[in-house]
């Protein structure tokens, strides 16, 4: 029999971290929200690899870092800041790491690994310095909304090509693949099948989509089953391996200011968003929100010298909260079932790309929601935001979105009389950029 002094001692322990009570939670609760917002984000365990891989990275290595930082920085986020929120590598991000920087730019992926760490530092730093809410607010919301909307579909590019649905034209520039093939067929039954069980509520429906993908590849596709469990692989290909001063001597400041921007928006307006739905918002503000940050930015540096691209808060964290999630313990068992995950290697390096394309896509489908927080009747408003997000798949370059948008939005309110309405930051990146396409030159 437990002693009954040792379990209250354990319940005291967990109700002074947490605060449970003052919460309205119970242990139990905590724990099915944990396991709520895992199933719906864990696809990101075979997602990332994949997507690194193709910049070079050695797959395994990364799915051993992707796994560790996910569960660090989720549980440095849940006993710190006592939010239930979890953290893991940023879709978009890591696709501009692999597609834009590398094969893109023809930067060595560890140069690629020093500029995340450089931009985990400038956020450390505006956070510690409490900058982060004067920077937020020098960026017009326009340009916000279209930051999230240009990843989007970014990011639907790229899930498309993966899937051989989208090929090159030397006439066209790009055309529909060959739809007669198995990859682009399972693909297209595996965006379907978690759109229908996103639907009907199914928790954990990226998950199931990817995973059935990857059963019925084995029988139509040849793929071969490596087993599920193993040992964890080694990580010592990707660990310590950023170059920073690499990244330094390289002069990859608007890739830097990408990163640093996008992290900054993307993981203030995630917390926002999970603590308001959470109902954990006093007076339109969060009590905890510079710990959470802190969270945030120790992630990205940590995982960078890890070997991942950039960490930052999930959205998904609201289907722990809508499960009841109020507190730290939702992403503490976050954490724990990310850790559990490092023993899954051989499943997902059988996962192909074709499998993980459809999450891309549905994730990508999602983020163009944004749209409607744009005021179309103000064209020097929304003619920016909409250059911002057609200029990213289009150049196929977040920063080339981020720069074009930023100079179109000063020169308007310029040449239209509302200089007055542009804040300091925005005329300050808006002249990096130029800085950067005039003398520098762009990618």
């Amino acid at each position: 029999m437990p002693d009954p002094a040792a379990v209250g001692s354990n319940r005291s322990l967990v109700e002074r971290l947490f605060k449970l009570r003052e919460h309205g939670t119970t242990v139990r609760t905590e724990i099915v929200a944990g396991l709520t917002t895992f199933l719906t984000m864990a696809y990101i365990v075979f997602v990332n690899p994949t997507i690194l891989a193709d910049a070079g990275m050695p797959r395994e290595a990364v799915f051993v870092a992707t796994c560790l930082i996910a569960a660090l920085g989720t549980l440095v986020m849940g006993l710190l800041a006592n939010y239930p929120i979890a953290l893991a590598p940023g879709m978009g991000l890591n696709a501009y790491f692999a597609y834009v920087v590398v094969q893109g730019m023809g930067y060595p992926w560890q140069v690629a690994l020093g500029a995340v760490f450089i931009s985990g530092c400038l956020f450390l730093a505006v956070t510690v310095l409490r900058l982060r809410e004067y920077i937020i607010r020098g960026i017009p919301h326009s340009l916000r909304v279209a930051i999230t909307v240009g990843i989007g579909m970014f990011l639907a590019l790229i899930a498309l090509k993966s899937a051989g649905i989208v090929a090159p034209s030397k006439a066209t520039f790009v055309t529909l693949g060959d739809v007669h093939q198995a990859p682009v067929v399972l693909a297209v039954i595996g965006f379907v099948l978690i759109v229908v069980l996103d639907q009907f509520r199914i928790r954990g429906a990226i998950l199931w989509g990817i995973v059935a993908v990857t059963l019925l590849s084995f029988f139509f596709a040849g793929n071969r089953f490596q087993g599920v469990f193993s040992a964890p692989p080694s990580i010592e290909p990707t660990f310590l391996q950023l170059d920073i001063s690499g990244a330094l001597a390289a002069g990859v400041l608007n890739v830097v200011l990408v990163f640093f921007l996008v992290e900054l928006f993307d993981a203030t307006g995630t917390l926002m968003g999970v603590a308001k739905r959470a109902g954990l918002l006093k007076e339109g503000k969060m009590d905890r929100m510079n710990k959470a940050l802190l969270a945030d930015s120790g992630a990205i540096f940590a995982g960078s010298m890890l070997g991942t691209s950039s960490t930052t808060a999930y959205i998904e964290s609201a289907t722990g909260v809508q499960a009841g999630g109020r507190t730290g313990l939702t992403a503490v068992t976050v954490a724990v079932l990310f850790l559990a995950c490092l023993f899954i290697a051989p499943l997902a390096g059988a996962v192909p790309a074709y499998a993980t394309a459809p999450a891309l896509f549905f994730v990508a489908c999602l983020m163009l929601r944004e749209l409607t927080e744009l005021n179309w009747d103000d064209s020097t408003e929304v003619i920016p935001a909409a250059v911002t997000a057609l200029a990213m798949p289009f150049t196929y370059s977040i920063a080339n979105g981020l720069a074009f948008g930023f100079i179109t939005y000063a020169l308007l309110k310029l040449l239209t009389g509302q200089a007055k309405q542009v804040h300091f930051m925005s005329w300050l990146i808006a002249a990096v950029f130029l800085f950067k396409f005039v003398w520098v030159g762009g990618h």
